[in-house]
C-alpha cells in the first residue's frame, strides 16, 4: 500500500461528504481513485467534488461496505451505483 495520496470522488451533502461508489462491469461495488485533480475533471467532469487520502485511508473507509476493491484512474464511462447502494 501507498502513502501517495490519492483524490477520490465524493458526494457533497448539506452538512457533510461520502465516498461516491460505483459499479464494475461485473455490477460489484467499486471505490475510484486518481492521480490528480485533473484525471478526475476529465473522467467525471469539472463539477465533481473530491477529497484527497491515503490508499490505507481509502480501504479503511471502505472496509466494512463490501465494496470489492479500488480502481486507480479508470478511463472511460463511470456508472453510480444505484441509490441506496453505497
Amino acid at each position: 500500500m501507498s502513502d501517495v495520496p490519492l483524490f477520490v470522488p465524493v458526494h457533497q451533502g448539506r452538512f457533510s461528504s461520502s465516498l461516491r461508489l460505483f459499479r464494475t462491469a461485473a455490477g460489484k461495488r467499486t471505490a475510484v481513485a486518481f492521480s490528480s485533480p485533473l484525471r478526475v475533471a476529465a473522467v467525471l467532469g469539472s463539477e465533481q467534488a473530491w477529497v484527497r487520502l491515503t490508499e490505507p485511508a481509502l480501504r479503511g473507509m471502505l472496509r466494512d461496505l463490501e465494496v470489492t476493491g479500488v480502481v486507480v484512474d479508470p478511463a472511460g464511462v463511470m456508472a453510480r451505483a444505484t441509490a441506496g447502494a453505497a
